[in-house]
């Protein structure tokens, strides 16, 4: 196999940065001012963050590979490090917001002065392999820092939000839900291409598993109104004690965003207020509020093995893909994701030339999956990049599949996405497993 030379590594490199960078000034285009500074939650962050917090890392990267690099600004440093404590004191998330400078202008010009001495850089000093990996892992944050965006956009504005760009929503009509059986054994699970992945992927290494059977579809809002109209949210029963602890203190009735007029369950996202699409994924769901339905429906969550296998695993060829229609990148008739710009998920059944081998539908795109597994190292892991992912591996479930907001070049069956357990202003969602 041919071995790209430094300058074109290079090129392609500049090329996907610039693309990426673009990208993210699309998401705030529409934005008032008044906009990028406002923090709805400790939990979300102003867009002015955003933008200037991406940049910021750049500004490690860059240090990292310049030994004389002098940074833009300590004030900016300080505001913007997200939870790097080897860089300095990081500014507490939840005071994001009370921050008037750097400016929205400030912060603009940074975002934009730093994109061309990364570019200078790239185009002037062909970066060896190990400088390369750490551009396009910083290219790779960006794409999350676009999701989070998301997130953050509809908590911050809703339909206020105006998208630059914005297709209609597929629909199929009610789609019943059935099971999949998938055999069991042995099963290697991480990430098999060769390309960028984070070091949470790796290794791959082989695990045991039992026969079981998968749901189809996402669990969709007509399912979750059942486990509603059944008194779920106010039986202990079905819920961990700590879900039910902050189930009663945070009186939840209903999945984000959801709320009741008429006796009808609507939500308010980025379509408007609306009711609720009983054919769509449920979404803005916890951890606890996807174990407590799934044992309502007496199944459960899968671990994220059963996830992978179900989403990849080819029975007839004996091998894995690296996404569940095989090894080419997403394309719109295969998943629902940032660039298919449809701002909310798609009826369950839109993608059937993006299903896995085995027949499950919507693995990538529209929701992220809670899985019951816990966020941890797999055997044998390595950090790729100290504090990056490695000081996560306490307290958080792994979440696979990608959403509506997730950028397609940043998603893979094998990412492994983590939250808290209680956390559900991300696009999250369920699909349930059972043992055979």
């Amino acid at each position: 196999m041919a071995t790209l030379s430094k300058e074109t590594l290079s090129g392609n490199l500049v090329k996907q940065f610039k693309k990426t960078r673009a990208q993210t000034l699309e998401l705030v285009k529409t934005l008032e001012k008044d906009d990028y500074v406002v923090q709805t939650a400790p939990y979300m962050s102003p867009p002015k963050w955003h933008i200037g917090h991406v940049s910021w890392l750049f500004e490690i990267l860059l240090s990292k590979a310049l030994s004389n690099y002098e940074f833009y600004s300590e004030e900016f440093s300080k505001y913007l490090n997200s939870y790097y404590h080897q860089f300095g004191e990081p500014h507490e998330k939840a005071k994001r917001g009370i921050i008037s400078r750097p400016t929205v202008d400030e912060a603009l010009e940074y975002f934009n002065t730093i994109s061309d001495r990364v570019i200078n850089f790239l185009e002037n000093n062909s970066p060896n392999k190990e400088v390369s990996t750490l551009f396009t892992m910083g290219i790779n944050h960006e794409y999350q820092h676009q999701e989070l965006l998301v997130y953050d956009l509809q908590h911050l504005l809703a339909d206020g939000y105006r998208p630059v760009q914005k297709n209609p929503q597929p629909t199929t009509g009610s789609m019943e839900q059935k099971s999949i059986k998938i055999e069991g054994g042995l099963y290697n699970l991480g990430y098999s291409g060769s390309d960028f992945c984070y070091d949470i992927e790796l290794p791959e290494h082989r695990v045991y598993l039992n026969n079981y059977k998968i749901d189809a579809f996402p669990v969709t809002n007509q399912e979750y109104v059942k486990f509603i109209e059944d008194g779920c949210y106010q039986d202990y029963k079905y819920w961990l004690s700590d879900g039910w602890d902050v189930v009663k203190a945070n009186k939840w009735e209903a999945p984000m965003y959801w709320e009741k007029e008429n006796g009808k369950w609507i939500i308010h996202d980025f379509l408007g207020k609306r009711n609720i699409n009983p054919n769509e994924p449920v979404c803005h769901v916890s951890f606890y509020e996807a174990d407590a339905y799934s044992k309502w429906t007496g199944k459960r969550l899968p671990t994220e093995a059963e996830w992978e296998k179900a989403a990849c695993w080819n029975k007839e060829k004996q091998t894995k893909t690296i996404f569940p229609w095989g090894n080419e990148l997403p394309i719109e008739n295969k998943a629902n994701l940032l660039e298919s710009y449809i701002w909310a998920c798609s009826e369950i059944g839109s993608y059937p030339e993006g299903k896995s081998h085995y027949g499950c539908h919507q693995m990538i795109g529209d929701v992220w999956e809670w899985t019951c597994s816990e966020f941890t190292g797999y055997p044998g892991f390595k950090t790729g990049f100290s504090e990056y992912n490695d000081k996560w591996f306490s307290n958080q479930k792994v979440l696979r599949g990608g959403s509506f907001g997730t950028p397609k070049l940043s998603i893979r069956s094998s990412y492994r996405n983590f939250f808290r357990l209680d956390e559900r202003w991300m696009l999250s969602g369920i699909r349930c497993a059972e043992r055979v």
